[in-house]
Order: structure tokens, then C-alpha cells, then sequence
């Protein structure tokens, strides 16, 4: 077992609090009842950890050889920091932030890096609260800083104090004690810190902890009107200084609570609670760059609904056709500009979908092995799960189109597969530097047609490289085109493409979407 945190055994430590965080995800869900009863601090958790070993494989995969602990370390810090989701994942991330911030200098201080972890949350958080998972963090970094011996016994330390401290959590916060649950993001930093004693020691933890019984939160006794809290949780990456910093946490503090910011050297993660969301966004915009902005509405939660048979759950790259999906009755997940879903966004969205029979739709190419991991989730949770590998956006609104969920499974599957394998992609781009590609040489600024992936028209104008596009499709046959145009393209674009296709194409028909802030100015689908 190795005697520091090296690289490898932060990996293996992120691939282990990933794999318990998978596994107490539905039992945290369902002790959340602070600061909000929304049911998602073990999702949340869960996502934040995801996105921490996705940046640590990346550096794996950049090296040859075994890569710099220091670099790993800061990667996963950085990994939390850009995917943190919720209140108790912003606040893991620092603690991950501050444990980094020691180890990439010292990696034999192990506790000197769990003190600075729950210092630098407390630093973060606005109003800190005891009994929470701040407490938990403390309560590690106490223990371990009384420990003598290795890193397999400071880990194993601190896991045995955060259990300790996370047990009487309900007598430190009422609302906990009268739920007669433990905290709910406590827990989650047990299970990563038991990730981390396994990780050194060998030895998997024989109890994660010995809370009191999960409870429905929804069905806890619920606060005063004067104490429901704010409507709406804002969620923002920020590009901003130190001082702007400093004068936003001011700001956001006076229109909310849960305010927590987290991050530094210009990256900050911005998280509140706030009933003007416009008001907390603009101070965002006033102090930085904001982005990967997520606006949450805490809303009353719905009756239990019945489960139904079958259900359609699509990946779509704008606004405009999650509308479209939802409007079909498939479940959406939004595919953001430089920011594709992680394969535990996509197990959620099949779990919201609330159906015996789930058909996925990746919609992109590079998202195959992210769709296969999540549908190899939901079948383990008993979920029958057919994922079909559309490529294109366009592909998988041909399948939705011909689902028809009264149909036997397989065959339903195999009509939606048909549509989308029969539905030719392309899409226009813009080329940002000077490059080779298989249409030849391009320059920064060229209008980019690639055809199922490839580059087959290079033009200086939307409007006549689509239609080179278009006809180059076309001379195969063709009986329906789709547009998809994102939003800000020229209002004259797609009438001139219909036109030509009329003039140019008999018995050729074109339906137009708007997609929304998608990253292609335009998506083409041939029927």
C-alpha cells in the first residue's frame, strides 16, 4: 500500500469516492433536509466527484508515464472546482481545493492538508453552520492531527472522527434532530474520506456510519412561512479577481442565504440561494465573466407519480429542441457549448423519467462511452435500457419521431434505430485557425460544411456553403430536410436554403427548428 498520496493513489482514491458515492446516492438523496428538502445532495455529490476523476484520467491520459503528483492533485481540485453541483458539492470542492493546496507542496502532510480543507471551507461559506458538513470536515482534521504514524493511519484517523462527528450532527441542528436524520452532505464527506483510508490502507471500511433511519424529507415537518427560505439556487462559473470577489459575496449575501464561493487565482465557483436570480446573475456579470450558469426553481415537489412503461430520454446541443423533446415527451439533457453531459447527468435523467423501459439518445459521437456507462447504471438498478448510437442531433429527431411507445419494446427500438441509421448529418462550423482538412487547406474565419463528421465544403458564407452541403447530400436522394439553426444566424438563412431546395430538389421537404444556443450556427438532417 503506498506510504503517501501519490499520483496513483489519487486516482485510485477519486475512483473509489466515485464508486461510494454511486453507491449511498439514494440514501444521502433521502436525508436531505438542510439547508433544502430537494432530495439531490447525494446526486450532487456524486456529479462534483465524477467530474474530479474525469480531469484526473485526463492527466493520465496525457502522460506516457505515471504524471506528477502535484499535477494529478491540482487537477482534481480543478476537475470539482469547474463540475461542483449544489450547496454540499461547492463546499466538497474547497475542501478538495484546500487539501490540494498543501499536498501538491507537501504530499506527506496529510493532516496539515485536511486542517487546511476545513479551514478554507469555513473561509468559503457566508454564515457557517454547525452540524453540517463543515463540522464533519473539522471533526477529520482534528482527528487526524492527533494521530502519530503513516498516511493509511491519518486517513483511517480522519474517516473515524468524520463518523463520529457526522452521528451527532442531529443534536447540533434542529431541523436534522426533528427529521431524525444525519447530515446529509456529512455523510457524503464520510464516504469520500473512507475512500480515501481504503485507498492507503487496503482495508474497506466496515461501517460507513450509524445514522438513525433515512426519512422521507418530504414528509418532515415543515418550517414556518418566515423560514421557507428563498424560490431559486444560481449556480455560475466566474472569471474574476480577487477584489470584484470580495465585493460579490457582499452583494449576493444581502439577497440570499447558502451563499458559498469557492475557488481562486482568478476561477471562482459562485453558488446561492435567492428569490431575484436575475439580480444574482447580474452581479455575476458586474464582477466577471459568469458562465455555466444553472438557475434552479426550489418548487413544491410533485406527488409520487406512477411509473410508466416507457420512456425516451435525448441529449440535445440547444434550448430549441429541448422544448422540441419535451414537447414529444421525451426527457432532455442539455449538451452545452464545451460542456457535455457526464454519464451521471444522463443516469439521472433516466431516473426522472420514472419509466420500466428507458431508449437513450446520445445524439453525438463522443459521447458513446460516456451513454454506455450510464446505460450499464440504469440496468443495475433495473431499468431496461436500449441505447441507440446516434451520432447527430438530427439523427435522434428522426427516431423520436417514429417512437411509438405502444409498440412492443424491441420493435420500438428497432424503428427508431432504422430512422436515425437512414437520417444523413451535417453540420456548418467555422474554422478558428488555419488547418488541413479532407476538403483541403482552410483559414481562420472559413465557413466549415462537414458531412457525418467530415470536412467536404470550405466556403466564405453560411448561406452558400450550406446549399453546397445540401446538393452534395441530395445527389443521393433524399425526401426530407431539417434544419436546426442556432440562435443570432441571419433571419434570411433558412428561407434561402428552403428556396433552393424547392427550385433545385422535387418532392423534397424541409421542416426548420430553432435550436437555441447551440455551438454549430447550423444543424442539416436528410431524410
Amino acid at each position: 500500500m503506498p506510504q503517501t498520496l501519490d499520483a496513483v493513489a489519487v486516482r485510485t482514491w477519486c475512483s473509489l469516492a466515485l464508486d461510494g458515492l454511486g453507491r449511498d446516492r439514494e440514501e444521502i438523496d433521502a436525508v436531505n433536509v438542510y439547508p433544502v428538502a430537494d432530495g439531490d445532495t447525494g446526486t450532487n455529490l456524486y456529479l462534483t466527484v465524477e467530474s474530479a476523476h474525469q480531469a484526473v484520467e485526463a492527466v493520465f491520459a496525457a502522460y506516457t508515464e505515471v504524471p506528477e503528483t502535484a499535477d494529478v492533485i491540482r487537477a482534481m481540485a480543478h476537475g470539482a472546482l469547474l463540475g461542483a453541483r449544489g450547496n454540499s458539492g461547492t463546499i466538497l470542492s474547497q475542501l478538495l481545493r484546500g487539501m490540494a493546496e498543501v499536498l501538491a507542496e507537501r504530499g506527506t502532510d496529510l493532516a496539515g492538508a485536511l486542517r487546511r480543507a476545513a479551514e478554507s471551507a469555513y473561509e468559503a461559506v457566508a454564515h457557517p453552520v454547525e452540524g453540517t458538513v463543515l463540522t464533519v470536515a473539522t471533526a477529520a482534521a482534528e482527528a487526524a492531527g492527533e494521530t502519530d504514524g503513516d498516511a493509511a493511519a491519518v486517513a483511517s484517523a480522519a474517516y473515524g472522527g468524520a463518523r463520529r462527528a457526522l452521528e451527532e450532527t442531529p443534536g447540533q441542528l434542529a431541523v436534522l434532530g426533528r427529521a431524525g436524520v444525519v447530515d446529509a452532505g456529512g455523510w457524503g464527506l464520510v464516504t469520500v474520506l473512507g475512500a480515501l483510508a481504503q485507498t492507503l490502507s487496503g482495508e474497506v471500511p466496515a461501517v460507513r456510519h450509524e445514522a438513525r433511519p433515512p426519512l422521507d424529507p418530504h414528509t418532515c415537518p415543515a418550517e414556518s412561512a418566515e423560514s421557507a427560505g428563498p424560490a431559486f439556487e444560481v449556480i455560475y462559473l466566474l472569471e474574476a479577481g480577487d477584489e470584484a470577489v470580495a465585493r460579490l459575496r457582499g452583494r449576493l449575501d444581502a439577497l440570499g442565504d447558502s451563499l458559498v464561493v469557492v475557488g481562486g487565482d482568478g476561477l471562482w465557483n459562485v453558488h446561492v440561494h435567492v428569490d431575484d436570480a436575475g439580480a444574482a446573475v447580474e452581479a455575476g456579470v458586474e464582477a466577471g465573466r459568469p458562465y455555466r450558469i444553472r438557475i434552479t426553481h426550489f418548487g413544491a415537489h410533485p406527488e409520487p407519480r406512477e411509473q410508466v412503461q416507457r420512456a425516451v430520454v435525448a441529449v440535445v446541443p440547444g434550448e430549441g429542441l429541448a422544448g422540441l423533446c419535451a414537447e414529444a415527451g421525451a426527457t432532455a439533457v442539455l449538451a452545452r457549448p464545451g460542456e457535455p453531459p457526464a454519464s451521471g447527468e444522463l443516469v439521472d435523467a433516466i431516473r426522472r423519467a420514472h419509466a420500466r423501459e428507458v431508449v437513450l439518445l446520445p445524439n453525438d459521437a463522443e459521447l458513446r462511452h460516456t451513454a454506455a456507462a450510464a446505460v450499464e447504471q440504469a440496468r443495475a438498478e433495473g431499468v431496461r435500457v436500449a441505447l441507440i448510437p446516434t451520432r447527430a442531433a438530427v439523427q435522434g429527431l428522426a427516431a423520436l419521431a417514429v417512437h411509438a411507445p405502444d409498440r412492443r419494446f424491441d420493435e420500438d427500438v428497432v424503428a427508431m434505430t432504422a430512422a436515425a441509421g437512414a437520417t444523413r448529418y451535417a453540420e456548418l462550423a467555422v474554422a478558428e485557425r488555419q488547418s488541413w482538412t479532407t476538403a483541403g487547406i482552410c483559414q481562420a474565419g472559413d465557413v466549415l460544411g462537414l458531412i457525418d463528421g467530415d470536412v467536404a465544403v470550405i466556403g466564405q458564407d453560411l448561406a452558400r456553403t450550406a446549399v453546397a452541403v445540401l446538393d452534395r447530400m441530395l445527389a443521393a436522394g433524399g425526401e426530407l430536410v431539417t434544419l436546426v439553426l442556432a440562435a443570432g444566424t441571419p433571419a434570411d438563412l433558412a428561407p434561402g436554403i428552403e428556396a433552393h431546395v424547392r427550385e433545385a430538389h422535387l418532392a423534397v421537404d424541409t421542416v426548420v427548428y430553432e435550436g437555441g444556443n447551440q455551438s454549430s450556427p447550423l444543424l442539416i438532417g436528410v431524410e
